[in-house]
Parts: C-alpha cells; sequence; structure tokens
C-alpha cells in the first residue's frame, strides 16, 4: 500500500512534513488542461522525494453528469486530462458523479476529543438552509432522476474507458457524500454497494474501479471490512477515514475513533490483493488550525499519517521464524 495524500496549501512546508513523516505521494487538483502545469506540478512534488499518485478534484464534469455537454467539450476536457496523466507518468485519476454539488457539510466546528473540530452533515439543517437560500432554491428545481444520471454515467465510460485503457490510466469514482438517494432536488446513485457493482458491470475494465471511502460508506450503514471484501479487486483507491451516524445526520471523527474496526479494513484491503494509493482524507482541526480550511488542515492530517502507517506495519503478513 501507497501512504498517500492531498496537501492544503501545497508548499514547501507541508511537503516537507509529509516526506518527514514516510508519505509516499501526494494527491493533486485538476490543474488545469495544460500539460505543462501538471509536469510543473510534479516537479515540485518529486524535489522532496515524494511522487504524484493521482489527480482528483475539480474536474470539468459536471455537464457530462448532467447530461448536457452537447458540444463535447467537457468529454474532450477529461480525454485530454487522462493522455497529459499518460504523458506524465500519474496513473490514477479520481472523480465522483454527484450533480449540482460536491460533498456537503451543514457543521464545520463540531467539537471532539480534547476540543478538536470535525465536520459533520444534517439533512435537516441542510433543507432548511435550502429554503431560505434563492441561490440554493434554484439549484434544487434544476432537477434529475436516477434512470437519466445512470445513463449518462454509461455513456461517459463508454466514451472515456477505452481512452483510460490506452492511458494506463485507471478511473476511480468515489461515492456520493452524503450518500442520500435525492439531495437538492437531483438524485444520487452512488450510494450503496450494490450501485458500485453496478458501476463496475457497465463497461467492464480494469480502468473502470472504485475510490473506497471508508467515511461515505460507513454513513451507508455497511459494514466496511465485508464491502471491502465484497468489492474486492475493483477498489484501486482508498480514502481512509471514519464517520459517525446515518447518511442523514452524521459527524466525521479522529481516525482512531470512530465506529469502523480500521484494522480489520486494512487486513480486508490486504486480502484483496490492494497495493494502490491510500490516503486519510478529511481530519480534524486542531488547537491553532481554528481559522483553517475544515477538513484540511495539516496537524490532524500528520496524526493520521502516522496512524495509517502503524496500521499497515501492524497488518503485514510475518514470516515464520
Amino acid at each position: 500500500m501507497l501512504l498517500g495524500s492531498v496537501l492544503t496549501p501545497l508548499n514547501d512546508t507541508n511537503l516537507q512534513l509529509a516526506a518527514q513523516c514516510g508519505v509516499d505521494g501526494v494527491v493533486v487538483r485538476y490543474p488545469g488542461p495544460k500539460l505543462e502545469d501538471l509536469l510543473a506540478l510534479k516537479r515540485t512534488i518529486e524535489g522532496y522525494g515524494l511522487r504524484v499518485l493521482a489527480v482528483e478534484g475539480y474536474l470539468p464534469i459536471e455537464k457530462i453528469k448532467t447530461g448536457t455537454d452537447h458540444d463535447g467539450e467537457e468529454l474532450t476536457a477529461m480525454k485530454n486530462l487522462i493522455r497529459n496523466m499518460a504523458q506524465a507518468g500519474i496513473h490514477l485519476l479520481c472523480y465522483n458523479f454527484m450533480s449540482g454539488t460536491d460533498w456537503v457539510r451543514t457543521q464545520l466546528d463540531t467539537p471532539e476529543r480534547g476540543g478538536a473540530r470535525v465536520t459533520g452533515f444534517r439533512l435537516a439543517d441542510a433543507e432548511r438552509a435550502i429554503s431560505l437560500n434563492a441561490a440554493s432554491q434554484a439549484i434544487s428545481r434544476h432537477t434529475i432522476g436516477a434512470d437519466a444520471l445512470w445513463a449518462n454515467l454509461e455513456r461517459f465510460l463508454k466514451a472515456i474507458i477505452p481512452v483510460a485503457e490506452e492511458a494506463s490510466v485507471t478511473m476511480a469514482m468515489h461515492p456520493d457524500d452524503p450518500p442520500l438517494p435525492v439531495f437538492m432536488g437531483k438524485a444520487r446513485i452512488m450510494n450503496s454497494v450494490a450501485a458500485f457493482e453496478r458501476l463496475v458491470s457497465l463497461v467492464p475494465s480494469t480502468r473502470n474501479a472504485i475510490c473506497f471511502c471508508l467515511g461515505t460508506f460507513a454513513t451507508m450503514g455497511v459494514d466496511i471490512p465485508r464491502a471491502i471484501r465484497r468489492l474486492g479487486k475493483h477498489i484501486q483507491y482508498v480514502h481512509f477515514r471514519d464517520a459517525r451516524g446515518t447518511a442523514e445526520d452524521f459527524v466525521e471523527t479522529f481516525h482512531d475513533n470512530g465506529p469502523t474496526d480500521m484494522a480489520e479494513a486494512i487486513r480486508a484491503l490486504r486480502e484483496n490483493g490492494f497495493n494502490g494509493p491510500l490516503r486519510p482524507d478529511h481530519v480534524p482541526q486542531l488547537v491553532g488550525e481554528e481559522n483553517g480550511e475544515p477538513g484540511y488542515t495539516m496537524l490532524g492530517r500528520l496524526f493520521a499519517f502516522g496512524y495509517i502507517r502503524g496500521l499497515i506495519h501492524a497488518t503485514e503478513p510475518r514470516m515464520d521464524s
């Protein structure tokens, strides 16, 4: 397994801290359409003895989700990104199919252990906020159903997976967060283990894969190790975090005090033969970081690095003496 991380901000200090903590590589955001920008990011990261493990976030894909990419501009941009990644030697692209929003939280400062702050979500609060916000109401009026989303996803995969196969780039789908059936008037389809089994059957290919986000699957109410074993080798990327509650009402936790047996999750990944990137996702804000970006501050990430490295080492198969 490869320990990875996003770094916010992606600066010299955080790169050095990641290298000092034994991180293998960095996950970068979409840098735009130019190969030169991706290569510049790669050079910066490699300067610290790290590698670029994946591209994830801020992708040109929203019209593809809604079926309104009529001129094919976004599909062309996605194909261009995959070809740029191949030239840069980056072989994992994480995306999601949430329409209208990305991940959503209604609380950014829920108290956790020792006064740390974590994010949370309550559907009732989200619906109340939408009812009071004209812009959110406008978004909600543009609805899309599950059948249309599945059709748009299948169309996208049939167009993009051949390009990914040619480029040796794996497409890893992230679950909907929160994994509700409908949010802001729009259906959500990547919200169950069965949905991910349907995903990989739409276009069977090793390049059509899964990003297993432990925290999101936890709020689906599934047994995490069992779900990992069920999805098997389709899991090619892991977001390692935990959450307590349901899709309608949950809070995130430190990696070591949520409801999931995290060591057993690592064992299940090992049984699958997983050797790809695994990264801490949202982390608590610790003291002194109150003005940082919720879920993406650095001190909690340092704690997560050590915890995850400990789990990886502790679950390594041991040769009989």
